[in-house]
């Protein structure tokens, strides 16, 4: 019993086992020089960018404010996920740099390119784990990071209670809609559809309520309305909006007004306020869908500045996990070259210097993007084509030793 036991085990370990050993060799050294670094880099980057953006700050509720140590250690947890994907393409550069760096200052890679094996060759495993982690930070970006941050702030809003105001509200609500304006005479809908007919604002939202209402009514070309109430509440069934303890003031073309107070009010409208109200505030808790549902109720908006800075955040959900495919070929490349000598802290203070200047690029042509002075795309990408191009010429470079 015990043997046909031990030979299931090792039928399944060899399962398990034999497509390391289908992989080449020489890939299967390599990949064992880079794999070990990246673990540590991984778990010294997360607790660094953990420890200076959550830890510290929840040390610090713990004793001014008596949030539970149980509770804390759960909002570390879920914070974990929006960490891990800053970490992977910094792990990926600061693994390869130091794994090629160590088998270059020992003479390993000119033996392997004494027999003929070129630098292309010989980073390919690295490039490997890159598109590999490219795609592992984009699951971990698109899929945990939303709901992870998510679960960390209504777990440290549980924990604080009242003494903690969490972003349970959003203020300063504005949905500008654009269509046509019926003629006064014909009582028919004018041909253009880019007219500005109604500004609804709203100065706080909260519960699916909003407060301190104001809607600016142009769709009519005879008569300019103003509605202003305490609250609105939307009815879905019939597609209209509920307003309460307000006015409405009329102004005719002669310049004559009349006032309405009412109690309660039925105002047709559309959704488009409550959609905008919904929408998270950053991007980095939106999935790729939310995002691009996010865009669909700016456009409606008309605001401009918020439609470019939501597709920036879109191409970033893309452009960010590209990061380790970049920084795996300039790691690679740049260790690979015969002169470079590098120790573990000079590949870390290396590393450092590198992400630096790739996230200030990346942080200036996204304002870029932002501003209007370039596309979303192009803002979101030429850091990573900049880089790529740079990775490249490192690659040749390497190549020419």
């Amino acid at each position: 019993m015990k043997l046909s036991n031990q030979l299931v085990i090792k039928k399944a370990l060899n399962k398990i086992i034999a497509p390391w050993y289908s992989i080449p060799l020489i890939d299967r050294w390599l990949l064992g020089q880079i794999i070990p670094p990246m673990i540590f880099a991984i778990s010294a980057f997360t607790v660094i960018s953990l420890s200076v953006g959550v830890m510290f700050d929840l040390i610090r509720k713990i004793v001014e404010f008596g949030l539970p140590l149980f509770l804390a250690l759960k909002v570390l947890f879920f914070s974990l996920p929006s960490f891990l994907v800053l970490s992977f393409p910094m792990a990926v550069l600061l693994s390869t740099l130091l794994a090629y760096g160590k088998l270059s200052s020992n003479s390993e890679l000119l033996a392997l390119k004494s027999l003929g094996i070129k630098t292309s060759r010989i980073i390919s495993p690295a490039i490997a784990l890159s598109i590999f982690m490219t795609g592992l930070t984009f699951y971990f970006n698109d899929n945990l990071v939303p709901r992870s941050n998510k679960l960390a702030e209504t777990t440290l809003r549980a924990g604080m209670g009242s003494s903690f105001s969490g972003e349970t509200q959003k203020y300063n609500i504005m949905f500008a809609r654009y269509g046509s304006r019926i003629n006064a005479s014909s009582k028919k809908p004018t041909k253009s559809n880019t007219h500005l007919t109604h500004i609804f604002y709203s100065s706080l939202f909260e519960n699916n309520i909003m407060k301190g209402v104001t809607v600016l009514d142009y769709s009519r070309e005879d008569i300019q309305q103003i509605l202003k109430a305490d609250s609105a509440k939307f009815d879905k069934k019939n597609s209209s909006w509920i307003f309460s303890e307000g006015s409405i003031v009329s102004i005719d073309p002669r310049g004559q007004t009349t006032n309405i107070k009412f109690k309660e009010y039925i105002y047709p409208f559309v959704e488009g306020p409550l959609e905008l109200a919904k929408v998270p505030k950053d991007a980095t808790e939106m999935t790729l869908k939310q995002a691009l549902e996010a865009e669909k109720i700016y456009k409606k908006t008309g605001n401009l500045k918020e439609i470019r800075r939501i597709q920036v955040r879109i191409q970033e959900k893309f452009t960010l996990p590209f990061a380790c495919l970049v920084f795996g070929l300039i790691g690679s490349s740049l260790g690979s070259q015969s002169n470079l000598r590098s120790s573990k802290s000079q590949g870390f203070g290396l590393s450092i210097i590198l992400i630096l200047i790739y996230y200030v690029m990346s942080f200036i042509f996204s304002s870029f993007g932002v501003k209007g002075i370039l596309t979303p795309i192009l803002a979101a990408w030429l850091p990573v084509l900049i880089s790529l191009a740079g990775g490249i010429y490192l690659l040749r470079k390497s190549s020419s030793f």
